[in-house]
Formats: structure tokens, C-alpha cells, sequence
């Protein structure tokens, strides 16, 4: 009998893997389908807790001696690796400012793992980090359950959550073969060590199979299948479909004007989005962008109090706040236990479909709109000089590069150039579609359709 247990972790992997087509693909090719979640049952529809078995699990809250040894597992990845911008630049981001006990042994982690950060030490640090917890009440009870299922297969829509480890572990010490999704275009070559070692992959792309492979030499290329993403999929699916008059009445837009979506980024690195969404308004207001309307979509990860002074000031701004619901707050990663809603999914599918335009911080977003074929700007205003938050930093992460290199996007670093690329894309929004087009086969190497029924199949085709 071939069990499938899979790890959902958060919200994120609840949109990918719970809102697609997933579960259902799953259920046809495994006897029996177990979901092990990091968030609470009352979060899941009431059909799918009828279908299927949902075991919540233990919340781990990570001893001192866990964190130490995780931490610097993770910062001898980043040095082994900070030849790519985007290590070095998270290495430069976490090294600590002030002098408390943690950011003394921080900086000491630093200084050794400067001269030891070999594959074969990281490997070791990370045993010490696995035995640390090996005796705690929740692996306990992780090992336990575990024991008593017996998965076939244990699938993690997450490499890199710590407070799962103890799962892993647990995975490991009942020989459970594991998978991992890596989740995102710019985890494998900006972000420290995955949780634990795993058996096997799925990746989006060719691309990210070669980077995984670079980054984890240790990893079976047989073992690394490509499937695409499933976070793009519900944009194929009916039932988050709206008509096009539907998307004006519900965001008061006016049928005849064109339309520009700012998509915000969160507040740690969306410093600059108060800046660039009053930059385009002012110049809609002055008549230096005509017969236009401004869409801002705020980031799913926050609340969007950060920008009532805007609200206030323009009016005419239209809103999209995403309908993301905080399922439980006594959590160490809050953010983590916030769900995307059916509507949210809705609006977002309406506003690539619908809208003339897109602009946004270097973010993932760039990709949801292209999948629409919709022009994109990317803005960085700020750097070390003009003393705003420095966003032109990210234009060297390795994952981006290639973005600027393939011409599918734009980049305005101030107003000026900003307002002259919003003109020249609205005049001729079909100019850099073929880029467009390139970037997305590149970065998803698989079409849309299907993808839960080829994630599936390939969880089915390594489990034997």
C-alpha cells in the first residue's frame, strides 16, 4: 500500500498545495493521502477534513542549544557560497549590530565559520543540531506518530522552515523516505541551508535543478525531478475566474481608463513602495501619465495600516488588500498561520488578467503578471547615496540577474525614468513580450496545466 504524508507549513503552502488541484491528483495516485499540518485543522475547508486525514502537528519552540547549531549551519552555507550576492548580501544583513549574549555567539559563528565552512563540516554541525533536539517531548511525539502511520513517502512543501526539522528527524529515524519542494526562484541562491538532508527534489525549472545541484553537490540528479510550480495554477482553474466587469465594480474602477498595478512588497524590504505609489499618483494628478488609474496591491504578509496616510492623501487610489486570514497568533512565525482565502485568489487571478500594467520591487509578482503577458516595471529608487531604503542592491542577486538579462522587464530608479517607462508601456505593451515569454519558460519549465497531476506523478514515479 503506498501511503503519501504530506507537510504543509504555512500559508504559502497551503495556496500551493491545497488550493490547486493537489490533493485531488495525490488521492489518485496513492492508497491513502495523510496531511501532517504546521497550522491549525480548523483552517482547511470542512469537504477536505472529510476526505482526507489531517493531523495537526505540535508546535516545536527551538531550545537554545538548537538554535545555535542551526545558526550556524546556515551562516557556513552563506560563507561557502558568498561569492553570489545575494549569500553575501544575507551574511552582510544578519550579522548583528548590537553586543547581547546571542549576537556575541552570532559574531562567533561568524569568525570560525569564515575559515570552516566545507560541505563535510556543515554535514556535522548538522547532526549536532538533529541530536539537540533528538530527546525533546515533540520529536518524541513526531517519532511516535510517525511510527504508528508509517507513510510510504513524507512530502515537505518547504525546504527551509526550522521549527520542521524535528519532523525530518523523526522521517529519518523511521526510514521514511522524504521529498522537498523548493519554494521559491530565489531560495536556492540567496537563502541559507535547507532544513535537513533530504532524499529527493522538485524543483520549478532546468535552471533551478542545476542550481540545486551546485548548492547541494551531495544530491542525486536522478533524484531531482522538474515540475513547474503549483502557486501559478489556480490561474488556470474556473473556479477563480471573474469577468472583467465583475474586477471593475468590485475594485470602483473606471471602465474607461487604463489601469496600473502597484504590488507592494512587505514592510522589511518594501521601504520605498509609500514612495513609488505617490510617485505615479502625482504624476497622474499633473497629466504626465494620461487617461490612467492606480491599483495598489498590498503584501499578503502584513497588514496594510503602513499606508492609511496615502489613503487619506489620494482618494482616487483603488485598493487591494489581500484576504489572507491569521488562523492562530501564539506561534513563533505569526506570519506563517495567515491562509489566502478562495476570494483573494480571485482578485489576484482578476487583477493580472485585467489590468494594463505592472509595477513592483524586483518581486516574485513579476512573474504572475508576465504569465498574463503584461508589461512589468521594476523599481529601485533607493542606494547607499540618497539615504532611501537600498532596493538597487537586489539588481546583483544572482536569481535577478537573469531577469534584467533576458529584457523582459524594465528598471526606473527614480521618478523620471519611472513615468517615461509607464508611457512607453502603456503605447506598446506588446514590445517585450517575446522576452516576456523567454523568462517564464526559463524560470517554469512546465506548462500551468497540469501541474498538480505532474507534481503527483512524480511523488508516485520516486516512491517506487
Amino acid at each position: 500500500m503506498r501511503k503519501l504524508g504530506i507537510v504543509i507549513t504555512d500559508g504559502v503552502g497551503f495556496r500551493n498545495f491545497i488550493m490547486s488541484d493537489f490533493i485531488k491528483e495525490a488521492a489518485q495516485e496513492f492508497d491513502t493521502v495523510t496531511l501532517y499540518s504546521g497550522l491549525p485543522i480548523s483552517a482547511f475547508p470542512e469537504e477536505l477534513v472529510a476526505r482526507i486525514e489531517i493531523k495537526e502537528l505540535a508546535v516545536f519552540e527551538e531550545p537554545r542549544t538548537t538554535w545555535f547549531f542551526r545558526k550556524w549551519k546556515e551562516v557556513a552555507h552563506l560563507q561557502r557560497f558568498k561569492s553570489f550576492y545575494g549569500m553575501s548580501d544575507t551574511l552582510k544583513s544578519g550579522y548583528p549590530k548590537e553586543n547581547s549574549l546571542r549576537a556575541i555567539l552570532v559574531k562567533c559563528i561568524y569568525a570560525v565559520t569564515r575559515v570552516i565552512h566545507s560541505d563535510w563540516s556543515i554535514k556535522q554541525i548538522e547532526k549536532l543540531q538533529f541530536f539537540s533536539f533528538s530527546k525533546h517531548q515533540v520529536t518524541k511525539s513526531y517519532i511516535k506518530l510517525l511510527a504508528t502511520d508509517r507513510p510510504t513517502q513524507l512530502f515537505f512543501t518547504h525546504q527551509r522552515p526550522p521549527y520542521l526539522a524535528p519532523f525530518l528527524y523523526a522521517a529519518i529515524k523511521n526510514k521514511i523516505p522524504t521529498t522537498t519542494f523548493i519554494f521559491s526562484w530565489d531560495n536556492l541562491a540567496s537563502k541559507g541551508r535547507m532544513l535537513g538532508t533530504f532524499d529527493s527534489f522538485l524543483v520549478w525549472s532546468n535552471l533551478m535543478k542545476k542550481e540545486l545541484l551546485y548548492f547541494y553537490p551531495k544530491v542525486d540528479a536522478d533524484k531531482v525531478k522538474v515540475v513547474g510550480t503549483p502557486q501559478f495554477e489556480p490561474y488556470t482553474m474556473e473556479q477563480y475566474s471573474c469577468s472583467k466587469d465583475e474586477f471593475y465594480t468590485l475594485f470602483d474602477l473606471d471602465k474607461n481608463k487604463k489601469i496600473i498595478c502597484y504590488s507592494c512588497a512587505d514592510a522589511s524590504i518594501g521601504g520605498n513602495d509609500p514612495i513609488v505609489i505617490k510617485a505615479i499618483v502625482k504624476a497622474i494628478r499633473a497629466g504626465k501619465i494620461i487617461n490612467c488609474q492606480l491599483l495598489v496591491r498590498t503584501s499578503p504578509a502584513e497588514e496594510a495600516t503602513r499606508f492609511a496616510a496615502i489613503k487619506a492623501e489620494f482618494p482616487e487610489i483603488s485598493w487591494n488588500n489581500p484576504k489572507w486570514i491569521l488562523t492562530r497568533d501564539n506561534h513563533a512565525e505569526a506570519w506563517s498561520q495567515r491562509i489566502p482565502s478562495t476570494e483573494d485568489i480571485k482578485d489576484l487571478r482578476a487583477l493580472l488578467q485585467f489590468t494594463d500594467l505592472n509595477v513592483n520591487m524586483c518581486s516574485t509578482m513579476s512573474l504572475d503578471f508576465m504569465l498574463f503577458d503584461k508589461p512589468v516595471i521594476n523599481t529601485v529608487f533607493g542606494n547607499l547615496e540618497n539615504g532611501l531604503y537600498d532596493d538597487q542592491r537586489f539588481l546583483n542577486y544572482d536569481h535577478y540577474k537573469k531577469v534584467i538579462d533576458s529584457g523582459a522587464v524594465t528598471i526606473a530608479k527614480d521618478e523620471k525614468e519611472l513615468v517615461e517607462q509607464i508611457n512607453e508601456a502603456l503605447a506598446n505593451p506588446a514590445a517585450r513580450s517575446i522576452q516576456r515569454k523567454g523568462l517564464v519558460a526559463m524560470q517554469i519549465s512546465a506548462s500551468l496545466e497540469g501541474t498538480s497531476k505532474r507534481i503527483a506523478q512524480s511523488l508516485a514515479q520516486l516512491n517506487g
